[in-house]
């Protein structure tokens, strides 16, 4: 009775896994969260150093520095956009390695229709984001920026997470929490910013690789 009971079980969990992997994309790599959240933090620090200024030093300290800021041969607008594209083909680098390494250690397809709805769901709201970011721009409204972008990335993993991991979810809730503190607190956008895309990609990374990676 034990032993058939035992069966049932086994049947129904790999029923259970077949269903997950063809419905959700599950080779999302913790090391690439981790990886993306040393490139965020790089970042930030480039920025801190560019601009002579230190985290929390006052409200809006970091913007009237902006705006006075002209360092190794860059006026502040060169400067953030390349910083923040590097810090960008870091992160989507990172990411491309080390999920596409975990996919072929499980035997995963890495492209396919999930991979394609789930950047699908991921792209909408971000390109919705760099849109509404470029008229802050044009407005001048730089102090919203970091805000912005906390909370459209937030609104991005929280609709591509039907498509992978339950556990994206809840990072873009968080995102999404913090981009909406910091916009009552604009002075301190970029070490809200440092925060959501560093800290808590490290957090985040960490967690899944130990909860996913390491005991499979």
């Amino acid at each position: 009775m034990t032993h058939n009971y035992n069966s049932h079980l086994e049947t129904l969990n790999e029923i259970r896994s077949l269903m997950e992997r063809s419905s959700r994309f599950i080779s999302l790599s913790g090391l690439s969260g981790v990886a993306a959240g040393l490139s965020a933090l790089l970042g930030a620090a480039a920025a801190y150093l560019y601009l002579g200024a230190a985290p929390f030093s006052g409200q809006r300290a970091y913007h009237l520095a902006a705006t006075r800021a002209e360092q190794w041969g860059m006026d502040y607008l060169t400067f953030f956009l390349l910083d923040g594209a590097l810090v960008l083909l870091l992160a989507l680098g990172s990411g491309i390695f080390f999920t596409t390494r975990k996919a072929r250690r499980k035997g995963q397809p890495i492209w396919g229709p999930l991979t394609r709805r789930l950047l699908a769901n991921l792209a909408l709201p971000l390109l919705a984001g760099g849109v509404f970011c470029l008229a802050l721009v044009y407005h001048r409204l730089g102090e919203l920026i970091a805000p912005s972008t906390l909370i459209f990335y937030g609104l991005a993993l929280v609709n591509a997470s039907k498509y992978t991991l339950n556990d994206i979810w809840y990072l873009g809730i968080i995102e999404i929490a913090l981009g909406l503190a910091a916009l009552f607190f604009p002075g301190y956008g970029l070490e809200f910013w440092a925060v959501g895309f560093g800290l808590f990609h490290i957090l985040y990374g960490a967690l899944m690789y130990f909860k996913y990676e390491r005991a499979a």
